[in-house]
C-alpha cells in the first residue's frame, strides 16, 4: 500500500474470489492486483481481449500482472451488456474457484455532453455498460455472494447528489452513474439482513488511467490527479469489513483512508504537493460552477495574460508565422477546427505537408482529427489561458477522429504559446 499499513487487516483477502468488471486496465486492474497481493482469486470480466490502438493492457495482460503479484486469475471476454455472457463468466468462476465472494463493479461508459449533443446511441451505451451492466452482474452473482462468509459487492460510483447543476451539463451520464448508485441505495437494504454488503466508492480528484491520459495529453493532466492506487486501497479497507455491520456506505476514498490510519495522502499525488483536480458530484463547500471555475483556473496561466479579445483569425495569422518543416515532421497531422460562438466558422491547420498551412474553410485533403469548441475557448486555448484537458473535461472540447494527433498538437501549444 504504498509504504502505508494497517495493522488490524493482514492478507484478509487470501482464498477470496473477486469478480471485477472492467478490470484490464485503471481502478478495476488496481483493485484486483491489491486482492491478488494478498493470494486472491481475481476473476476479470472485461472487453478487450486484443490490444486497443491508443489503451494499453488487455484481460491476458492483466491476467499474467495479477498472478505475478501473487494471485490466481480467471480472464473472461465479457460485455456486461449481455446476460449470456455474464452467467457465461460467473458460472466458469464458480467452477474454477468454488464460489464468487465479492464483485467489484468497475466498469462505466462516459460521455460529458448536453442533450443534444448526446445520440441515442451514446446514452444507450452509457445506460447499458452503467446502470443495467451493474444490475445484471449483481442480480447474476447474488445466489454465490448469499453463500459467502463475507460478501460484498462495490460499485465505483459516486453519492446520490440531487443538485440539479450536476445534471444539466451531461444528463445522459449523470442519470447513467446515479443508475449505479441507486443500486446501493435499494440492494444494501434489501440484502441487509442476508449479510451482504453493497458499497459506493468515489475518487475525491480526478485519477489518472491510462484512458485519461488518452483523451487529455498525459503530462499535462498528470500533475493534477491521483493514482489508481488511493481508490485500490480504499476498496481493499471496505472490502475487509464485516458486511454485517458496514453496508449503504457511500464513501471517498481518502476519507476510507484517514479512518483506516493512513496520514500520508501526498503519497498518492502523481506529483506530489500539487493542486489536486477534484472530480464531479461532490458539492463539498462549493457550486459545480465554482469547481469548474477552479479546473479552468488550475488549467491557465498567470491571470495578467493578454485577453483573448482579439479571436481566431488572429490566432491562426500567429500560428502561421511559426510553421515550418521541423514542426510538419513532429506532428504529421491534418486538423479541422469547427469553432463555433461570436466568430462562428471551420478552419484547418495542415501540420503534415511541406512547411504546413492554416486558413479559414477546409483542408486540401480530409482531416484526420477535427476539434468542436467556442472561438473565444479556441483562442483562450492556443494561448495558453485554458488547457485542453481541462477544456475537454468540462464538454467545451469535442474530439473527433486521431485522438493520438490531439495529444500531439497539445504537447505543441505548450511550446508555441509564449510565442502566440
Amino acid at each position: 500500500m504504498n509504504g502505508n499499513t494497517f495493522p488490524t487487516i493482514i492478507q484478509r483477502l487470501a482464498g477470496k474470489t473477486i469478480f471485477v468488471t472492467g478490470a484490464s486496465r485503471g481502478i478495476g486492474k488496481a483493485i484486483a492486483l491489491k486482492a491478488a497481493r494478498d493470494g486472491a482469486n481475481i476473476v476479470i470480466a472485461a472487453k478487450t481481449a486484443e490490444p486497443h490502438p491508443k489503451l494499453p493492457g488487455t484481460i491476458y495482460t492483466a491476467a499474467k500482472e495479477i498472478e505475478e503479484a501473487g494471485g490466481k486469475c480467471l480472464p473472461c471476454i465479457v460485455d456486461i451488456r449481455f446476460e449470456d455472457q455474464v452467467e457465461a463468466a460467473v458460472q466458469s468462476a464458480v467452477q474454477k474457484f468454488g464460489g464468487i465472494d465479492i464483485l467489484v463493479n468497475n466498469a462505466s461508459a462516459i460521455s460529458l455532453t448536453g442533450t443534444l449533443q448526446t445520440p441515442v446511441k451514446k446514452y444507450d451505451l452509457m445506460m447499458g455498460i452503467n446502470g443495467r451492466g451493474t444490475y445484471l452482474c449483481s442480480r447474476v452473482c447474488l445466489p454465490y455472494l448469499l453463500k459467502s462468509k463475507n460478501p460484498h459487492i462495490l460499485n465505483i460510483s459516486p453519492p446520490l447528489n440531487m443538485n440539479n447543476r450536476w445534471f444539466k451539463g451531461h444528463v445522459a451520464y449523470t442519470m447513467a452513474k446515479y443508475g449505479m448508485s441507486m443500486c446501493v441505495l435499494g440492494m444494501s437494504e434489501e440484502f441487509k439482513s442476508e449479510g451482504v454488503a453493497v458499497n459506493a466508492l468515489w475518487p475525491r480528484t480526478a485519477i489518472l488511467t491510462a484512458a485519461m491520459e488518452m483523451i487529455g495529453g498525459g503530462g499535462s493532466i498528470s500533475s493534477q490527479c491521483r493514482k489508481p492506487d488511493i481508490m485500490a486501497d480504499a476498496a481493499y479497507v471496505m472490502l475487509c469489513k464485516d458486511s454485517r455491520s458496514y453496508t449503504g456506505n457511500f464513501a471517498i476514498d481518502d476519507e476510507v483512508l484517514r479512518e483506516a490510519g493512513v496520514k500520508n495522502l501526498d503519497q498518492y499525488s502523481c506529483v506530489p504537493g500539487s493542486t489536486l483536480l477534484p472530480d464531479f458530484f461532490l458539492d463539498e463547500s462549493q457550486s459545480p460552477e465554482a469547481l469548474k471555475q477552479q479546473m479552468e483556473q488550475q488549467g491557465s496561466t498567470k491571470p495578467g495574460d493578454e485577453s483573448a479579445a482579439d479571436g481566431p483569425a488572429k490566432t491562426f495569422r500567429d500560428i502561421e508565422n511559426l510553421l515550418g518543416e521541423e514542426m510538419t515532421k513532429s506532428i504529421g497531422g491534418v486538423f479541422q477546427f469547427n469553432l463555433t460562438g461570436q466568430d462562428a466558422g471551420t478552419w484547418y491547420m495542415d501540420l503534415k505537408n511541406g512547411r504546413g498551412s492554416v486558413g479559414q474553410g477546409e483542408a486540401s485533403e480530409p482531416a484526420q482529427c477535427t476539434m468542436t469548441m467556442d472561438s473565444e475557448d479556441f483562442t483562450k486555448m492556443f494561448t495558453g489561458k485554458l488547457k485542453p484537458t481541462t477544456a475537454f473535461m468540462l464538454g467545451k472540447l469535442k474530439i473527433k477522429g486521431d485522438m493520438g494527433l490531439a495529444m500531439k498538437l497539445e504537447k505543441l501549444m505548450g511550446k508555441m504559446k509564449s510565442k502566440l
